[in-house]
């Protein structure tokens, strides 16, 4: 199991994940320089000012990616407690980067892995790309966002990675956190890690930000699924993680 990730494979997968919208911004940005001399005089500083734009937005998406996929220590997962002799979920929305990380960091964990992408419902193009290039392993169960198929407290700790922002409907991600919360054992612990629509992913990602929810919409989804926030640590100035009880448990 994989415990060291190859290098640039991170900012490669953004690229070939996304590729369609870096291809349009790159001729767009190429017409308007190869045509910039050819505009009336009033029109070439509006022009120029979209073009320094729209280069700043592309190197800028590039390089924070590179900095939280390939240079921090993301993918070590150091949020995480010792999962030796637990049993886990770690659950994913058709793209799990994580797995095998977590077994060859944790070789005695009792990992179950779900998958609860839909294609009726998550109908990203970048995120069909990804389960296309990654399809899931063999022991990845296929289950519904809103019905996870285990008795209730089942998990020692249950793990959401870049996946609660694909659900879009919020009585969804409610229902989501619900079942999380009813699989996951009482004194258990929730890890859910996500981009958040904050200004640093806004300067990092421009409009690719509103994607992600803000940090005040999760708190929302948390406390009416009975869920409390027990501590939230920054993996980089742009990834956060939350660590979540059920409400009335205690540390």
């Amino acid at each position: 199991m994989e415990l060291k990730r190859s290098p640039f494979r991170g900012v490669t997968n953004i690229i070939r994940f996304n590729w369609h919208l870096y291809l349009c911004a790159g001729v767009i940005l190429a017409i308007l320089i190869s045509w910039q001399h050819k505009l009336p005089a009033p029109l070439k500083p509006f022009a120029l000012t979209i073009s320094f734009a729209l280069g700043i937005t592309l190197i800028a998406s590039l390089a924070v990616s590179y900095f939280i996929y390939d240079f921090s220590d993301l993918y070590q997962l150091p949020w995480l407690p010792d999962l030796n002799f637990k049993k886990v979920l770690n659950i994913h929305a058709g793209f799990d980067e994580t797995s095998n990380i977590i077994m060859g960091k944790f070789p005695n964990t009792e990992l179950t892995i779900c998958d609860f992408y839909d294609k009726d419902k998550h109908t990203e193009i970048s995120l069909r790309r990804a389960r296309r290039i990654y399809p899931p392993t063999n022991n990845t169960i296929r289950v519904a966002a809103n019905n996870l198929p285990f008795k209730d407290n089942t998990f020692d700790y249950s793990l959401i990675i870049f996946a609660a922002h694909e659900i879009r409907d919020k009585s969804d991600r409610v229902q989501f956190f619900k079942e999380i919360d009813r699989v996951t054992k009482a004194g258990g612990e929730i890890f859910l890690t996500e981009h958040l629509r904050d200004l640093n992913n806004f300067l990092a990602y421009s409009l690719g930000s509103l994607h992600f929810y803000a940090k005040s919409s999760w708190m929302e989804i948390f406390k009416t699924a009975g869920l409390a926030v027990t501590s939230e640590i920054k993996i980089t100035p742009f990834i956060t993680t939350f660590v979540l009880r059920k409400n009335g448990d205690t540390l």
